[in-house]
């Protein structure tokens, strides 16, 4: 076989991870025909079929999954390599991805990497908001932010926020006809909103821990949403309660826009952490990244 251009390589461990032609054409900007064309050619290299194709998905042959387990990891080290050569110009440079929740983006990681992105116009990031716990590695992202007790123990992850807490709260109006909840198992007599996680399409379960006691409750309710900006002006226009993080929601307490419930029931627990795969070869962008969003207090 020639040796062909790893980015054909590339584009099959896409196509092979994403299960769909649609989904990892969009993820390298190119078109379907093109990107089919791409794996049709490594395939006649190789002289193997490295895909089963069907009208509704597409799965890896023997040879493909092979591929996928063997060579996808080394591609991998040489792409962290060749990231890492970016040490050795003037300017540290590269993209960095992490995906990180909605509120971690715009209360921790925005103001923090503010002045870094002003220093080195040459580091570029891109956030994917996410709420479900995301392979990082499969999902070809460079770190992750989540709350400390989420991080796997195989990564290596560094505090970037204080702890935080969890909120119940609603407008003042939401309780003009309706008693305040006074334990978490009275939740199911409320009009609750809910987020909807990615992972398996459920819902978040409202977390709640009170001395040794540890409760986990589905409530249910009228509205449901995937983002908690949006969960917020649910709140903010009384249609229900919400279960939202404290910084989010302590301005509009404050001024009196809403009203805490269950507050005792709500203790604090570790915050967010950037975390990254223990194998990883930091470039001398992540690293300075990681300097930037590293907690001081």
């Amino acid at each position: 076989m020639q040796r062909g251009n790893l980015d054909d390589l590339a584009a099959f461990l896409i196509v092979a991870r994403e299960d769909s032609f649609t989904k990892a054409a969009a993820k390298l900007g190119v078109s379907q025909s093109a990107l089919s064309y791409t794996i049709k050619e490594l395939e006649a290299r190789l002289k193997l079929r490295l895909l089963t194709r069907t009208t509704r998905s597409v799965s890896p042959t023997a040879a493909g999954e092979r591929l996928l387990a063997h060579v996808g990891p080394r591609l991998e080290e040489i792409e962290a390599e060749l990231a890492a050569l970016s040490e050795l110009r003037d300017k540290p440079a590269g993209a960095i991805r992490i995906t990180a929740t909605e509120y971690a983006t715009n209360a921790i990681l925005l103001p923090k990497l503010a002045k870094l992105l002003r220093d080195y116009p040459d580091i570029k990031v891109e956030i994917i908001n996410d709420y479900g716990l995301t392979d990082i590695v499969a999902q070809r992202f460079d770190a992750g932010v989540r709350d400390g007790e989420q991080v796997a123990k195989d990564m290596i992850a560094v505090r970037i926020g204080p702890d935080a807490r969890m909120a119940v709260v609603s407008a003042p109006s939401y309780f003009r006809n309706r008693r305040e909840p006074s334990k978490p198992q009275e939740l199911v007599e409320h009009n609750c909103i809910n987020l909807r996680l990615p992972t398996h399409g459920g819902f978040y379960a409202w977390e709640f821990e009170k001395g040794s006691r540890e409760l986990k409750v589905r409530v249910e309710g009228q509205l449901s949403f995937n983002t908690t900006s949006q969960m917020l002006h649910a709140g903010l226009a009384g249609l229900g309660l919400t279960y939202l993080p404290e910084g989010l929601v302590q301005p509009h307490i404050a001024k009196g826009r809403l009203r805490r419930v269950l507050e005792d029931w709500c203790p604090p627990y570790p915050g967010y952490h950037l975390y990254y795969p223990s194998r990883r070869q930091p470039s001398a962008a992540f690293a300075l990244l990681v300097e930037a969003l590293r907690c001081r207090s």
